[in-house]
C-alpha cells in the first residue's frame, strides 16, 4: 500500500485513525498499531509478515534476556546474527552467487553456485535496522528493554515508517509509545496533516512530474547528447530528493497524527557546501546510524588521520552495500567515502574554494549516476557522455523538463523544507494555499496510477 494512493488516504488511514482514537488505553493502542502495521505490510505480500514477526520476536526476547542476565555478548550477537542472516539471504544471496559465477566464467570454469531468484521483502533493510539498533542499545544500556511485546511490535511494524524509514530508534519514540493514552489528538491532527500534505505535494507534484521525463530519457541514454545526460541527471537528483523527502515528510505527519514524534530525515541537503555537511542533511537517520553503529565502534576519529580515513571508507562501503546488492551501490558508497576522506585530509583547502555549493551539487549529481544506473555498463556510459563532449539527441519537451528541474532546484536550495515551513502549529488552517494544493494533488492522483517510492527497492 502506498501513501500516495487513494485507497490509503480514503480507506486505510481513516479507519486506522478513528479506531486508534476510540481506544482508551496505551496497551490497546499498541495492539492496534501492530495490527494496522501488519495489514499495511501484508497488503503487498502477506507471506512476508511472518518474516517480520520472526525478527520482532527474536529481538524482543533478546531484550528480555538482557533484563534477566545483563549485558552479555552472547545475548547481543545471537539475535544480531540472526537478523543479519535473514537480511543477507533475502537481499544478498543471489548477488553473491551471481558474482562468484561471473568470476568462475572469467576463469573458464563452470558455475560454482546456483543463482537463487529471491523476492526481496519490501522494507527489510529498514525494519532490520530497527531491530538491530534496539538490541545494541539494550546491550549498551542506552534503553531499558520493554516488557510489552505489543509496544515493541508496534515500534517495529509502525506503518508510517515501516517500508522506507526514517530509521527510528526505539529510544527516540519510547516516551511517546508509553504515553499514547495522553496524546494530544487535536494538535497531532493539525501538525500531522500539514506534514502529510507537504510530503504528498513533494512526491506527486514534483518527484513524479520529473520522473515522466527522467525515466524515458535514461532508458535511452545511449542516444543522448552530453547536455541531455547532464539535464537528465540533474532532474534525477531532484526526483530522488523530493521522492524520498516526500515519503519522510508523510511519515512524520502520520506519526504526529498517532501521537508519535518521528525525527527529521532531510534538512535541505542541496544547500550543503561540504561532503560532511551533505551527510548531516541527507537521510539523517541513516547517516547517524552509520556513525553510531559502524564508524564510532570502528574507532571513529580517535586515531590518526589515516585510521580515520579507513573507518570512513569501511563505513561508507557498508552504507553503499546496505542500499542494494549491486556493484553500483558499492562504488557509490566508496565514491562518497573518498569525498569524505578528501575533505577530512584537506578540508582547509576545500573551504577556501569559491562556489562550494555549486561544486557540491555537481559532485552529488555525479554520485547519483552510480545510484541510478542499473549496471556498471550503464554507469560507465553515462559518465562517458557527461564527462566527454558527445553529440546526440535532445528529446522533445526538453524545455519543459528544464523548467521543471529549475523550479525544483530553486525549491530544494532556497525554498523552505517541511520543518521550516511548519512553524505555526496549525499550518493547514493558517495557510489555505496548502489545502488548495492538496485538492490539486488529489485530482492528479485520481487521473494517474500511484507510483512506488524510489526507496522501496532498498
Amino acid at each position: 500500500m502506498l501513501f500516495n494512493s487513494l485507497i490509503f488516504i480514503f480507506g486505510f488511514l481513516p479507519v486506522a485513525y478513528l479506531v486508534f482514537w476510540t481506544l482508551r488505553t496505551t496497551a490497546q493502542r499498541h495492539v492496534w498499531l501492530t495490527i494496522t502495521g501488519y495489514v499495511f505490510y501484508g497488503y503487498w505480500d502477506a507471506r512476508f509478515c511472518l518474516l517480520m514477526a520472526f525478527s520482532t520476536l527474536v529481538s524482543y526476547f533478546a531484550g528480555l534476556a538482557f533484563l534477566r542476565f545483563g549485558p552479555r555478548k552472547l545475548i547481543l550477537w545471537l539475535p544480531v546474527s540472526c537478523d543479519l542472516a535473514l537480511l543477507g539471504f533475502f537481499k544478498y544471496a543471489g548477488f553473491f552467487a551471481e558474482s562468484v559465477d561471473q568470476v568462475a566464467a572469467a576463469a573458464h570454469l563452470k558455475p560454482l553456485l546456483p543463482v537463487l531468484h529471491i523476492v526481496l521483502p519490501i522494507g527489510i533493510s529498514f525494519y532490520t535496522f530497527h531491530t538491530i539498533s534496539y538490541i545494541v542499545d539494550c546491550y549498551r544500556g542506552v534503553v531499558k528493554p520493554t516488557r510489552s511485546l505489543f509496544e515493541f511490535s508496534a515500534y517495529v511494524s509502525l506503518f508510517s515508517q515501516l517500508v522506507a524509514g526514517p530509521i527510528v530508534r526505539f529510544r527516540q519514540i519510547e516516551a511517546d509509545l508509553e504515553n499514547l493514552a495522553r496524546a494530544d489528538r487535536r494538535a497531532g491532527l493539525y501538525a500531522g496533516s500539514s506534514f502529510f500534505v507537504f510530503g504528498l505535494v513533494e512526491k506527486v507534484l514534483v518527484a513524479d512530474s520529473l520522473a515522466r521525463f527522467v525515466n524515458p530519457w535514461l532508458a535511452d541514454y545511449q542516444h543522448l547528447s552530453s547536455g541531455a545526460c547532464w539535464l537528465a541527471m540533474f532532474g534525477y537528483a531532484m526526483q530522488l530528493y523530493f521522492d524520498f523527502s516526500g515519503y519522510s515528510s508523510m511519515a512524520v505527519g502520520l506519526g504526529l497524527m498517532f501521537g508519535l514524534k518521528i525525527p527529521q530525515n532531510f534538512n535541505s541537503p542541496y544547500r550543503s557546501r561540504t561532503p560532511s555537511e551533505f551527510w548531516r542533511r541527507w537521510h539523517i537517520s541513516l547517516s547517524t546510524c552509520i556513525r553510531d553503529y559502524l564508524f564510532i565502534p570502528l574507532g571513529g576519529s580517535r586515531g590518526s588521520k589515516w585510521l580515520t580515513a579507513r573507518n570512513i571508507m569501511i563505513s561508507m562501503f557498508l552504507g553503499g552495500l546496505w542500499h542494494g546488492a549491486n556493484f553500483t551501490f558499492i562504488l557509490w558508497g566508496l565514491y562518497w567515502g573518498s569525498l569524505l576522506v578528501l575533505y577530512h585530509l584537506a578540508g582547509r583547502y576545500w573551504d577556501a574554494l569559491p562556489g562550494r555549493g555549486v561544486l557540491m551539487f555537481v559532485l552529488a549529481t555525479l554520485g547519483w549516476v552510480l545510484f541510478r544506473a542499473s549496471t556498471l555498463h550503464m554507469a560507465g556510459g553515462l559518465f562517458e557522455r557527461m564527462l566527454v563532449p558527445t553529440a546526440g539527441v535532445l528529446p522533445q519537451d526538453w524545455d519543459v523538463f528544464l523548467l521543471l528541474t529549475a523550479l525544483a532546484t530553486l525549491w530544494a536550495v532556497w525554498g523552505p523544507n517541511v520543518f521550516e515551513f511548519h512553524a505555526p502549529a496549525r499550518t493547514l488552517v493558517r495557510i489555505p494555499l496548502l489545502g488548495f494544493v492538496f485538492g490539486i494533488t488529489l485530482a492528479v492522483m485520481a487521473g494517474s496510477r500511484a507510483s512506488p517510492f524510489l526507496y522501496f527497492q532498498f
